[in-house]
Protein backbone atom coordinates (compact mmCIF):
# COMPACT_ATOMS: atom_id res chain seq x y z
CA UNK A 1 0.00 0.00 0.00
CA UNK A 2 1.71 3.52 -1.07
CA UNK A 3 1.59 5.79 2.00
CA UNK A 4 -0.15 8.59 -0.20
CA UNK A 5 -3.04 6.24 -0.98
CA UNK A 6 -3.96 5.87 2.80
CA UNK A 7 -6.99 7.92 4.57
CA UNK A 8 -6.13 8.95 7.54
CA UNK A 9 -9.25 8.23 10.21
CA UNK A 10 -10.51 11.09 12.55
CA UNK A 11 -11.77 9.99 15.58
CA UNK A 12 -14.81 11.84 16.20
CA UNK A 13 -13.85 12.43 20.39
CA UNK A 14 -11.20 14.27 19.72
CA UNK A 15 -10.90 17.96 17.76
CA UNK A 16 -8.42 20.09 16.73
CA UNK A 17 -6.77 22.39 19.09
CA UNK A 18 -6.84 25.60 16.50
CA UNK A 19 -10.19 25.26 14.93
CA UNK A 20 -12.06 24.47 18.46
CA UNK A 21 -10.58 28.17 19.40
CA UNK A 22 -13.89 30.52 20.00
CA UNK A 23 -14.30 33.40 18.08
CA UNK A 24 -13.22 35.42 21.17
CA UNK A 25 -10.20 33.91 21.42
CA UNK A 26 -8.91 34.11 17.61
CA UNK A 27 -9.31 37.63 17.81
CA UNK A 28 -8.21 38.29 21.34
CA UNK A 29 -4.78 40.08 20.02
CA UNK A 30 -6.27 42.01 17.23
CA UNK A 31 -8.64 43.73 20.06
CA UNK A 32 -5.85 43.85 23.16
CA UNK A 33 -5.32 47.45 24.52
CA UNK A 34 -3.01 49.54 22.76
CA UNK A 35 -1.80 50.76 25.96
CA UNK A 36 -1.30 54.40 27.10
CA UNK A 37 0.67 56.69 24.21
CA UNK A 38 1.67 59.83 24.18
CA UNK A 39 2.61 62.68 26.54
CA UNK A 40 -0.90 62.67 28.60
CA UNK A 41 -1.22 58.69 28.96
CA UNK A 42 2.38 58.85 30.62
CA UNK A 43 1.15 61.82 33.40
CA UNK A 44 -2.03 59.67 34.15
CA UNK A 45 -0.39 56.63 34.61
CA UNK A 46 2.21 57.11 37.18
CA UNK A 47 4.12 60.49 35.20
CA UNK A 48 2.34 63.16 37.80
CA UNK A 49 4.01 61.77 40.79
CA UNK A 50 7.55 62.75 39.45
CA UNK A 51 5.79 66.08 38.59
CA UNK A 52 3.93 67.16 42.21
CA UNK A 53 8.17 65.31 43.79
CA UNK A 54 9.87 68.42 42.18
CA UNK A 55 7.21 71.19 41.95
CA UNK A 56 6.86 70.56 45.57
CA UNK A 57 10.57 70.61 46.54
CA UNK A 58 10.02 67.33 47.89
CA UNK A 59 7.46 68.97 50.47
CA UNK A 60 4.60 66.20 48.97
CA UNK A 61 7.11 63.71 48.40
CA UNK A 62 4.66 61.39 50.58
CA UNK A 63 1.44 62.14 48.03
CA UNK A 64 2.21 59.40 45.37
CA UNK A 65 3.08 56.84 47.88
CA UNK A 66 -0.17 57.50 49.45
CA UNK A 67 -1.70 57.06 46.32
CA UNK A 68 0.04 53.91 45.42
CA UNK A 69 -0.81 52.47 48.82
CA UNK A 70 -4.56 53.27 48.07
CA UNK A 71 -4.79 52.03 44.57
CA UNK A 72 -2.14 48.25 45.57
CA UNK A 73 -3.31 47.82 48.90
CA UNK A 74 0.16 46.72 49.86
CA UNK A 75 1.42 47.19 53.74
CA UNK A 76 4.98 47.99 51.62
CA UNK A 77 3.52 51.08 49.77
CA UNK A 78 1.91 52.50 53.28
CA UNK A 79 5.02 52.04 54.95
CA UNK A 80 7.11 54.21 52.80
CA UNK A 81 4.28 56.76 52.73
CA UNK A 82 5.44 57.08 56.47
CA UNK A 83 8.67 57.47 55.65
CA UNK A 84 8.20 60.00 53.73
CA UNK A 85 5.59 61.79 55.95
CA UNK A 86 8.03 61.64 58.30
CA UNK A 87 10.79 63.09 56.38
CA UNK A 88 8.80 65.70 55.31
CA UNK A 89 7.74 66.26 59.23
CA UNK A 90 11.24 66.95 60.04
CA UNK A 91 12.36 69.09 57.34
CA UNK A 92 9.50 71.71 58.23
CA UNK A 93 10.66 71.19 62.05
CA UNK A 94 14.42 71.83 60.99
CA UNK A 95 13.66 74.82 59.11
CA UNK A 96 13.71 77.47 61.66
CA UNK A 97 17.05 76.95 62.86
CA UNK A 98 19.31 75.19 60.50
CA UNK A 99 19.12 75.11 56.93
CA UNK A 100 17.69 72.13 55.39
CA UNK A 101 17.77 73.37 51.64
CA UNK A 102 20.77 70.58 51.11
CA UNK A 103 18.21 67.69 52.79
CA UNK A 104 15.01 69.34 50.73
CA UNK A 105 17.37 68.57 47.71
CA UNK A 106 18.41 65.16 48.41
CA UNK A 107 14.58 64.52 49.34
CA UNK A 108 13.44 65.38 45.97
CA UNK A 109 16.54 63.68 44.02
CA UNK A 110 15.94 59.90 46.28
CA UNK A 111 12.01 60.16 45.82
CA UNK A 112 12.44 61.46 41.93
CA UNK A 113 13.96 57.99 41.66
CA UNK A 114 11.68 55.77 43.90
CA UNK A 115 8.82 57.01 42.33
CA UNK A 116 9.81 56.15 38.49
CA UNK A 117 10.37 52.42 40.23
CA UNK A 118 7.01 53.29 42.05
CA UNK A 119 4.73 53.52 39.02
CA UNK A 120 6.03 50.31 37.34
CA UNK A 121 5.23 48.65 40.12
CA UNK A 122 1.92 50.10 40.21
CA UNK A 123 0.59 50.33 36.42
CA UNK A 124 2.42 46.94 35.63
CA UNK A 125 3.79 47.55 32.60
CA UNK A 126 8.06 47.88 31.48
CA UNK A 127 7.33 50.54 29.24
CA UNK A 128 4.53 53.65 27.89
CA UNK A 129 3.19 53.64 25.12
CA UNK A 130 3.27 49.24 24.55
CA UNK A 131 0.07 46.89 24.49
CA UNK A 132 -0.09 44.30 27.02
CA UNK A 133 0.88 41.02 26.00
CA UNK A 134 -2.09 38.81 24.82
CA UNK A 135 -3.69 36.86 27.19
CA UNK A 136 -2.63 33.11 26.01
CA UNK A 137 -5.78 30.88 24.89
CA UNK A 138 -6.94 28.46 27.68
CA UNK A 139 -6.30 25.63 24.54
CA UNK A 140 -3.11 26.38 23.49
CA UNK A 141 -2.09 26.75 27.36
CA UNK A 142 -3.46 23.44 27.65
CA UNK A 143 -1.92 21.17 24.96
CA UNK A 144 1.48 23.11 25.39
CA UNK A 145 1.38 21.90 29.23
CA UNK A 146 0.11 18.44 28.06
CA UNK A 147 3.56 18.39 26.36
CA UNK A 148 5.67 19.17 29.24
CA UNK A 149 4.23 16.48 30.71
CA UNK A 150 4.64 14.19 28.11
CA UNK A 151 8.49 15.57 27.81
CA UNK A 152 9.12 15.32 31.34
CA UNK A 153 7.42 11.50 31.60
CA UNK A 154 9.79 10.47 29.24
CA UNK A 155 12.71 11.18 30.73
CA UNK A 156 11.65 9.38 33.68
CA UNK A 157 11.28 6.42 31.56
CA UNK A 158 14.67 6.72 30.54
CA UNK A 159 16.37 7.46 33.58
CA UNK A 160 14.43 4.83 35.62
CA UNK A 161 11.97 2.71 33.90
CA UNK A 162 11.18 0.31 37.25
CA UNK A 163 9.49 4.32 38.24
CA UNK A 164 7.88 4.84 35.55
CA UNK A 165 6.18 1.46 35.42
CA UNK A 166 5.18 2.82 39.13
CA UNK A 167 3.71 5.38 38.42
CA UNK A 168 1.77 3.97 35.32
CA UNK A 169 3.12 6.05 32.48
CA UNK A 170 1.87 4.71 29.49
CA UNK A 171 -1.18 2.77 30.58
CA UNK A 172 -4.25 5.17 30.60
CA UNK A 173 -5.92 1.76 30.72
CA UNK A 174 -4.53 1.02 34.72
CA UNK A 175 -5.89 3.28 37.81
CA UNK A 176 -2.99 5.35 38.33
CA UNK A 177 -2.49 9.33 40.04
CA UNK A 178 0.28 10.78 37.64
CA UNK A 179 -0.17 12.82 34.95
CA UNK A 180 2.24 11.65 31.76
CA UNK A 181 0.22 14.15 29.42
CA UNK A 182 -1.49 11.81 27.78
CA UNK A 183 1.63 8.85 26.46
CA UNK A 184 0.91 5.28 25.61
CA UNK A 185 2.73 2.46 26.09
CA UNK A 186 3.14 0.47 23.10
CA UNK A 187 4.91 -2.50 25.04
CA UNK A 188 1.88 -3.20 27.13
CA UNK A 189 -0.94 -1.09 26.46
CA UNK A 190 -4.22 -2.59 24.90
CA UNK A 191 -5.17 -1.54 21.34
CA UNK A 192 -7.70 0.25 22.36
CA UNK A 193 -5.35 2.45 24.68
CA UNK A 194 -3.06 2.72 21.69
CA UNK A 195 -6.01 3.85 19.38
CA UNK A 196 -7.61 6.30 21.89
CA UNK A 197 -4.06 7.92 22.82
CA UNK A 198 -2.57 8.08 19.28
CA UNK A 199 -5.49 9.05 17.31
CA UNK A 200 -5.38 6.41 15.22
CA UNK A 201 -7.76 3.55 14.20
CA UNK A 202 -8.00 0.43 16.12
CA UNK A 203 -7.07 -1.84 13.25
CA UNK A 204 -4.11 -0.16 13.03
CA UNK A 205 -3.30 -0.60 16.82
CA UNK A 206 -4.32 -3.66 16.81
CA UNK A 207 -0.89 -4.59 14.70
CA UNK A 208 1.20 -3.27 17.76
CA UNK A 209 -0.40 -5.75 19.72
CA UNK A 210 -0.45 -8.92 17.64
CA UNK A 211 3.18 -8.10 16.96
CA UNK A 212 3.76 -7.90 20.79
CA UNK A 213 2.06 -11.44 21.00
CA UNK A 214 4.35 -12.44 18.51
CA UNK A 215 6.74 -12.70 20.63
CA UNK A 216 8.27 -9.45 18.93
CA UNK A 217 9.88 -7.05 21.74
CA UNK A 218 9.97 -2.74 21.33
CA UNK A 219 13.02 -1.41 22.50
CA UNK A 220 12.43 1.99 20.68
CA UNK A 221 9.02 3.75 19.34
CA UNK A 222 10.42 3.38 15.94
CA UNK A 223 11.13 -0.46 16.14
CA UNK A 224 7.09 -0.51 15.74
CA UNK A 225 7.41 0.68 12.43
CA UNK A 226 10.03 -2.14 11.30
CA UNK A 227 7.76 -4.99 12.13
CA UNK A 228 4.50 -4.04 11.24
CA UNK A 229 2.22 -2.45 7.97
CA UNK A 230 1.20 0.99 9.82
CA UNK A 231 1.21 3.85 7.05
CA UNK A 232 3.46 6.14 7.06
CA UNK A 233 1.27 9.14 7.82
CA UNK A 234 0.55 7.68 11.11
CA UNK A 235 4.24 7.55 12.19
CA UNK A 236 4.14 11.11 13.80
CA UNK A 237 0.89 10.61 15.94
CA UNK A 238 2.51 7.53 17.09
CA UNK A 239 5.78 8.96 17.85
CA UNK A 240 4.39 12.07 19.62
CA UNK A 241 2.28 10.10 22.19
CA UNK A 242 4.19 6.50 21.80
CA UNK A 243 6.65 5.18 24.78
CA UNK A 244 7.94 2.42 25.75
CA UNK A 245 8.76 1.58 29.03
CA UNK A 246 11.61 -1.66 29.16
CA UNK A 247 12.93 -3.66 31.32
Amino acid sequence: MRAAEVDIPRRPGRKDTMSSRSPHAQNAGASAPTGHRGPWGWFTHGGWYLVVIVLSIGMLAFVPFVHAAIRTHRALMWLWAVLYSGAVITLFILAGPYRVGGWAIGLVIVASIHSLVLRQQVWKQTAVGLPPPPAVDPAIAAVLAARARREEARRVVERDPAMARELGIGRPDLPRSYDDGGLVDLAAAPAEAIASACDIDLAHATLITEARDNGIHFATVDDVFSVTDIPFPLWERIRDRGVVVTG
